[in-house]
């Protein structure tokens, strides 16, 4: 607990009389905000400075007796009281971060994270396509088949999607050492953000498939048959499951 402190109030931007929801309200805000993993990679430093400073001002005003200790005495009151360790320790952090779950899951498309360091990863299906067409007025009466044509990322058929040469393995990412995230910590929270360097797989190729060059797909050219109902109207969608590119969870969908 050195150096000089901002006010905590400050920091949550609250009133000194705010309620617990306010200071919930205004905690859940400034973490989604400044959380290291929503940042670019050169201010990733800086967000992770403030969010463990929004944090550690959420730890204290959202327990009344730290609360009251320092609205008496400031931040002496709490260095002469409490280690780093006993801020953090009562803080009800999982209260505030169940509301985060789909937000994180949404931003996070390849992975999932809590804030002690679980990882949980998804395979990402590839992306998938539009493509529009213009039927006539008596096509789209009596339905109609048409052929498409067009081009996809589909999985390189010389490494089979795995981005390594022939005769060779991806290895363990020397970075991330396999686990696929890297992590910093304060008080009892690890900030687990996704690795730069193997982009979250725990591998990287040290020999690139010749054919795709490392990334596993490659563009090729694609023609379907597709059967158009009656009753289609301006706007209206088809789903083509699977036609869409490739990816290490399956192919993305062609939406028509």
């Amino acid at each position: 607990m050195m150096g000089t402190k901002r006010d905590y109030y400050e920091i949550l931007g609250v009133s000194r009389d705010a309620s617990l929801e306010e200071i919930k309200k205004a905690y859940r805000s400034l973490a989604l905000k400044y959380h290291p993993d929503r940042v670019p990679p050169e201010k990733k430093k800086e967000a992770e400075e403030k969010f463990k400073e929004i944090s550690e001002s959420y730890a204290v005003l959202s327990d009344p007796e730290k609360r009251k200790l320092y609205d008496t005495y400031g931040h002496a009151g709490l260095d002469s009281r409490f280690t780093t360790e006993d801020i953090f320790r009562g803080a009800d952090f999982s209260s505030i971060f169940e509301d985060f779950g789909s937000v994180f899951q949404g931003f996070f498309s390849d992975f999932g994270f809590d804030f002690f360091g679980t990882r949980r990863r998804r395979e990402r299906r590839g992306e998938d396509i539009q493509y529009e067409i213009e039927i006539s007025l008596e096509e789209a009466a009596r339905g109609v088949e048409r052929t498409l044509k067009f081009h996809r990322q589909d999985r390189c058929p010389r490494c089979e999607g795995r981005g390594a040469e022939l005769g060779t393995q991806r290895v363990k990412c020397p970075v991330c050492r396999g686990k696929g995230v890297t992590a910093s910590g304060f008080g009892f929270i690890t900030v687990s953000s996704t690795c730069h360097t193997c982009g979250g797989r725990g591998t990287i190729v040290k020999n690139p498939c010749s054919l795709c060059h490392g990334q596993g797909k490659v563009k090729v050219a694609k023609t379907i048959k597709v059967n158009i109902p009656s009753g289609v109207d301006n706007g209206s969608v088809l789903r083509l499951r699977g036609e869409g590119n490739f990816g290490e969870g399956g192919y993305g969908d062609l939406y028509l």
